[in-house]
């Protein structure tokens, strides 16, 4: 007999003396309300039948469940909580066991610790990843945890959010019994009957002896507090999970609860919680884009690179580590060798590493071929060209290509900033043609801003979001403009950095300050990193168009002029000594700092950190509401997603536009106001900014609903 509750996400039915209950809610079976409703109504159930001796808890579909429904978070609580259901599977006077295939996360995994016994197929993937979004696990899985698995376990899992599979799992404690095949159901049941007839009873996880070793397990929760410390600068709720574990070891379970339970409303609570919550919806709504709602992607299974440097082999190396053959075309046999050889070294390095074997590079290069001629490119399905980011050199590649490639191949270009849509004019397929700009590392970084020009057509838009998704990148859609998204605002808040360091604050200041708000590193430090004469050579660039009223600042062309590019050069706006990647203080660029100064007619103010931070952010977000305005980004969480994957956004913050919500827009915009005084070109407030405070509204109104 099957019974299905009265919200229709739980079923349960009878097998022999095995109640069987099924969390059905497609696709992850998220933990909403109703599923919570069903699963003490089918514990309920289980109590009061007499021919059920024991319960299986089973995830309907491919997974067990993906946990909490974190929609719910920060809306009022639906009872029964989590926590609640928790408690009951452990209460029941049946053995509760949990089988579990695909994912267990978060509340799946916490469900499965308050359950007796825990059964997984080897490819069941299991985690408590909730520091992610800012909170720790809240269903009692920091009390049960570290009483089953011990101290130290249960802290790695909770503070790096990672997933485990089964196998490791089953190494820990985590898992009572690994499956041989891949039916949880069947072999799940097995389990079941086992236990009833070793006459097994009830185990609650809160009985369990995992931190009986008082001394090794305080000495595992100090070692993470030191650790946290150091890594998680800024950030809230690691320090909360430390805090729950702790009193796991020093309280009853019922008085560890309660304080679990304070911490995670703490947590709730935290403006950092949105901003991580924003983050994970935001980059998953990018993938929706307007050109690809009734278009399939283009079918691609090669992909042909032109241009073998550094970004051209990072592109090698992303094509290859997803399972693409790579055709590489230089302009000769030494530079195809060099090519080559960048890619092997990203390889070698992973083999010193212990991350892959030299077997395993020698499959992956076998996908490799290079060649000097482009008629070779005949029959790929994808080109990217990756070649000097100079206009007339990638036009030129662009009419090569059109000589030699087939009908439908899609025509991509790596670029940082330059016209797409001038690119695109040079050959009789237009629509062909899609900008995608990779950062650097190419094989190493996530973001990858797809740059749509005016002629494309739609199924190019989804070609590239498919390579995106294949290559296990987060794109975001940008349209034709200099810089797209991400560095046409990095050039205004960096213009604004060195406005800063002008009129009085050293760079290293204004650095610090920058990192102090949650970035891994501020402007100056990044400019050394990246190379000060990648900027130079863009400001060369657009000197014909540059206004002549608007403010210049020179100190980066001074350092440039004397060869002092950043850590390549051994010294930027900080000194490298030997080689050094951590730069020091250079009291000769403070000097050239102070000479522009008196060239400039400029006398020296100081700057609090807030101050600076105040400026790098208004500028920042006044660019990106330009940026949203004109629609080179589709919404506001665009651009987050761009400066979160792409520029070190601390996440916890949600981006820029989630910041900008988050203190008010109208403080932000009587900020601009108030530098607008100073420099009305510079800080011409942003119309959509304007408009959205005229109206009380914010971004997120912008971002459909989310």
């Amino acid at each position: 007999m099957e019974h299905e509750d009265q919200f229709g996400t739980v079923t349960w039915e009878r097998r022999d003396r095995v109640l069987l209950v099924k969390i059905d809610n497609a696709p992850v079976n998220a933990m909403n309300f109703r599923i919570r409703q069903g699963l003490i109504a089918a514990i309920e159930t289980a109590e009061n039948d007499k021919q059920v001796d024991a319960v299986m808890l089973i995830g309907a579909g491919h997974n067990f469940s993906g946990g909490v429904d974190i929609r719910e978070f920060g809306k009022p609580l639906l009872e029964p909580s989590l926590p609640d259901v928790c408690n009951r599977i452990e209460a029941c006077t049946k053995p509760v066991v949990a089988a579990i295939q695909g994912v267990a996360l978060g509340g799946g995994t916490e469900i499965a610790l308050a359950a007796h016994y825990r059964f997984a197929i080897n490819t069941a993937k299991l985690g408590l990843p909730e520091v992610g979004l800012g909170i720790l696990p809240g269903g009692g899985g920091t009390q049960r945890a570290p009483r089953l698995l011990g101290a130290k376990v249960a802290l790695e899992l909770m503070l790096t959010g990672r997933r485990v599979d089964a196998a490791e799992a089953h190494t820990f404690g985590l898992i009572d019994r690994l499956g041989k095949g891949e039916d949880a159901l069947s072999e799940g049941l097995t389990y079941v009957e086992e236990l009833l007839h070793l006459r097994a009873g009830r185990r609650p996880t809160r009985d369990a002896t995992g931190l009986s070793d008082k001394t090794a397990s305080a000495a595992a929760i100090q070692a993470a507090h030191a650790s946290i410390a150091e890594k998680a600068r800024g950030l809230f709720s690691p320090f909360k999970i430390i805090e729950a574990v702790n009193a796991s070891l020093e309280q009853p379970f019922e008085e560890g609860l309660r304080t679990e339970r304070r911490l995670f409303l703490e947590c709730i609570a935290s403006p950092q919680r949105a901003g991580l919550i924003h983050a994970f919806f935001s980059e998953r709504e990018v993938w929706k884009l307007p050109e690809t709602r009734q278009v399939a992607p283009r079918e691609f299974r090669s992909v042909g690179i032109i241009g073998g440097g550094l970004m051209g082999a990072g592109i090698a190396v992303a094509v290859l580590d997803a399972g693409l053959p790579v055709l590489m075309v230089e302009r000769d046999e030494a530079s195809l060798t060099r090519g080559r050889s960048n890619i092997e070294k990203v390889y070698d390095r992973l083999i010193q590493r212990g991350r892959i074997s030299a077997e395993q590079k020698e499959r992956v290069m076998a996908r490799w071929t290079g060649s000097t001629s482009y008629a070779a490119l005949g029959d790929v399905d994808l080109v990217i060209e990756a070649v000097f980011e100079d206009l007339s050199v990638k036009k030129e590649v662009f009419q090569r290509l059109n000589d030699v490639l087939k009908n439908g191949a899609v025509i991509a270009t790596n670029t940082s900033y330059l016209d797409v849509d001038a690119l695109a004019a040079e050959i009789p397929r237009p629509q062909d043609v899609i900008g995608l700009h990779f950062f650097s590392p190419a094989n190493v970084m996530k973001l990858l801003e797809v740059v749509v020009p005016s002629k494309v057509s739609p199924d190019v838009v989804a070609t590239a979001f498919d390579l995106a998704k294949r290559l296990g990148k987060i794109p975001v859609r940008a349209g034709v403009c200099d810089g797209f998204i991400g560095n046409r605002i990095l050039a205004v808040f960096r213009g604004a950095a060195e406005a800063i360091m002008e009129d009085g604050a050293s760079p290293y200041q204004i650095d610090n300050a920058v990192r102090g708000f949650g970035f891994a590193m501020g402007p100056f430090q990044t400019s050394d990193l990246s190379g000060g004469d990648i900027g130079w050579a863009t400001r060369k660039r657009r000197s014909a168009t540059r206004n002549p009223n608007a403010r210049y600042v020179e100190i980066p062309d001074r350092l440039c002029e004397r060869g002092w590019f950043g850590q390549k050069s051994g010294r930027g706006y900080y000194l490298y000594p030997e080689g050094s990647r951590q730069g020091m203080p250079d009291p000769e660029v403070e000097a050239i700092i102070d000479d522009e100064r008196r060239r400039a007619q400029i006398t020296p103010r100081t700057f609090t950190d807030d101050e600076i931070v105040h400026r790098y952010m208004a500028a920042m977000i006044n660019e990106g509401a330009k940026v949203v305005e004109e629609g080179i980004a589709l919404r506001p969480l665009d651009v987050d997603v761009v400066f979160l994957y792409g520029y070190g956004f601390p996440r916890f913050r949600g981006g820029p536009m989630k910041y900008a919500d988050t203190v008010g827009l109208k403080a932000v915009l009587d900020n601009i106001r108030a530098f607008e005084r100073e420099d009305p070109l510079f800080w011409r407030p942003s119309q959509l900014l304007v408009d959205l405070v005229a109206r009380g509204d914010n971004f997120a109104s912008l971002n459909g609903g989310l």
